[in-house]
C-alpha cells in the first residue's frame, strides 16, 4: 500500500521527468528562438534605403541586442515609396511597430493623427544640445519634441571651376556672399554664351515629386515668401502667391523659357559636361567628385532678395509608445545618436551628421572638407524647415503641381493662385488642423 507521503514524492518525480524529457526534446524546424521571458521585444520599422544604409542599420541593431539584456530590437525594412501607405495601414488596424523611422515632413501629420508620442524627458540633455538645430526645429511640433534624426540633408550649388573661370564670374565664397538672382541670371546668359545648345543648368528635373517643393521652396523663402503663412498655419493665400512669390518664380520660368536648364532626362547633365551648374544635393557628391575631381565646386543657392536659403530635413525615428517600452526604445535612440554610428551611417549614405561633434571628425563636412558648405548652412540658420502643419502632404502636392504647370509654361499668378486656394480649402476641411 502506498502512503499518502510516498505518492506525493511519485507524483513530483514523474514530473520532473516529464519537463527533463521536454526540455530536452529540441524545437521544430523553423521554429523561432525562444528569448528568456525578461527580454521585452521591441519591433522597429525603418525605410529600405541604399544598400549600405541597411547594412549598417542591421550590424548597429545586432551590436545593440548584443549590448543590451533584456532588450531586442526586431527590425523590418519597408519600401520607401510604400512607407507612408503602410504606416497608415498599420496604424488602422491598430499595429504600429514601437520605433518608427519616418520621413521628417511627415511627422507633424502623423502626430496629429495620433501616431506618436512625445520623446521629452527621454534622452540626455547633452545629447540633444548636440544635435543639429535643423534636427530638433524638425522634430518638434506644438513645443514637443517627437522625433530625433541621426543625419540632415545638404542642397546646393555645384559648378565647374573651369566653366566658371572662362566666363570670368565671381565665385561665392559662402552663403553670406551668394550670387544674387541678377547675377545668376547673367551667369547663365554667361555660360550659354560659350555652350553649344545652350543648355548649362541642371535642376534635377528628372526626379521625383517631393524634390521639387524641397529644391526650390528655398527660392520662395530667399524671396520672402514662403510655402505657407508660419505664424498659424492658416493660410497659404496671400503667402504663396504673394508677389514676391510670384516674382521668384517668373525668374525660375525664365530660366526654362530661355533654354538655359537641361531636361536631362539620363541624369548625366553635370557628369558628362553638357552643363556647368547642378542644384542637387548631398548624394550627388560621389559621383560629381569622381567625374571633375579638383574642378568640382559646391557654392549656395542664388539670393533673391532676402539671404540664400536651403533646404533641409530627411528620416528620423519617433517613438509610438509609452511607458516601459519607451524607455527601452529611448535607450536604442541614445545608441544610434552616438558619434561614432552617426559617423558609421553617414559614412555609408553621404548625409550630413546629425551631431556637431560627428561633422568635427567627419573628413568631408568638417570645415576643411569638401561639403562643409552643408554643414554651415545647416548650422548658421539658412536652412528652412517644411511647414511644420499636418497640411504638409496637401502643401507639397500643391507646390508640386504649381511647379509642373509654371514649367509648362502656365503664367504663373494663376498657378500660385490656385495652389494656395487648394491649401486653405484642405485646412478649412480640417477645421485648422487644430
Amino acid at each position: 500500500m502506498i502512503t499518502h507521503k510516498v505518492k506525493k514524492w511519485l507524483i513530483a518525480a514523474l514530473c520532473a521527468a516529464l519537463l527533463s524529457c521536454s526540455e530536452e526534446r529540441p524545437p521544430p524546424e523553423g521554429a523561432p528562438v525562444s528569448t528568456p521571458a525578461s527580454t521585452l521585444r521591441l519591433q522597429a520599422w525603418a525605410h529600405a534605403g541604399q544598400a549600405a544604409e541597411r547594412r549598417v542599420l542591421q550590424d548597429q541593431v545586432a551590436r545593440f541586442n548584443a549590448q543590451s539584456p533584456g532588450v531586442e530590437i526586431q527590425l523590418t525594412f519597408i519600401p520607401e515609396r510604400d512607407y507612408n501607405a503602410q504606416v497608415q495601414a498599420a496604424a488602422l488596424a491598430g499595429d504600429l511597430p514601437d520605433l518608427l523611422e519616418l520621413d521628417g515632413p511627415y511627422l507633424y501629420n502623423y502626430v496629429w493623427q495620433g501616431h506618436l508620442q512625445p520623446l521629452d524627458g527621454l534622452l540626455p540633455a547633452s545629447l540633444l544640445d548636440d544635435l543639429l538645430p535643423t534636427l530638433l526645429q524638425q522634430g518638434r511640433y506644438r513645443g514637443r519634441l517627437y522625433a530625433v534624426g541621426v543625419f540632415d540633408s545638404g542642397l546646393g550649388l555645384y559648378a565647374d571651376r573651369r566653366a566658371l573661370v572662362r566666363t570670368g564670374a565671381r565665385i561665392p565664397t559662402g552663403p553670406a556672399d551668394a550670387w544674387t538672382a541678377r547675377e545668376f541670371g547673367e551667369l547663365l546668359r554667361a555660360l550659354a554664351a560659350h555652350d553649344a545648345d545652350g543648355a548649362v543648368l541642371d535642376l534635377k528635373l528628372n526626379y521625383p515629386g517631393e524634390w521639387f517643393t524641397y529644391a526650390f521652396s528655398p527660392v520662395l523663402q530667399s524671396a520672402g515668401a514662403d510655402l505657407i503663412d508660419r505664424s498659424d498655419y492658416q493660410r497659404a493665400s496671400g503667402v504663396l502667391n504673394s508677389p514676391a512669390a510670384v516674382e521668384a518664380m517668373t525668374t525660375l520660368q525664365s530660366w526654362l523659357r530661355s533654354g538655359f536648364v537641361d531636361a536631362n532626362v539620363d541624369d548625366g547633365a553635370f557628369v558628362t559636361g553638357r552643363v556647368a551648374l547642378s542644384w542637387a544635393g548631398h548624394w550627388e557628391y560621389g559621383r560629381y567628385a569622381a567625374a571633375l575631381g579638383a574642378d568640382l565646386l559646391l557654392l549656395p543657392l542664388p539670393d533673391f532678395g532676402h539671404g540664400s536659403r536651403t533646404g533641409q530635413g530627411s528620416w528620423a525615428w519617433g517613438l509610438t509608445v509609452t511607458g516601459e517600452r519607451a524607455r527601452a526604445a529611448a535607450r536604442f535612440l541614445q545608441f544610434l545618436l552616438q558619434t561614432d554610428e552617426v559617423l558609421a551611417m553617414t559614412d555609408a549614405n553621404g548625409a550630413v551628421p546629425g551631431r556637431k561633434d560627428a561633422i568635427a571628425r567627419s573628413t568631408r563636412y568638417r570645415q576643411d572638407g569638401p561639403l562643409h558648405l552643408f554643414a554651415e548652412q545647416l548650422l548658421g540658420g539658412n536652412a528652412v524647415p517644411r511647414p511644420q502643419t499636418p497640411a504638409y502632404p496637401v502643401i507639397t502636392a500643391a507646390f508640386q503641381q504649381a511647379f509642373f504647370d509654371i514649367r509648362d509654361g502656365a503664367d504663373v499668378k494663376t498657378a500660385l493662385d490656385r495652389a494656395a486656394a487648394a491649401i486653405d480649402q484642405d485646412i478649412a476641411d480640417n477645421k485648422g488642423y487644430r
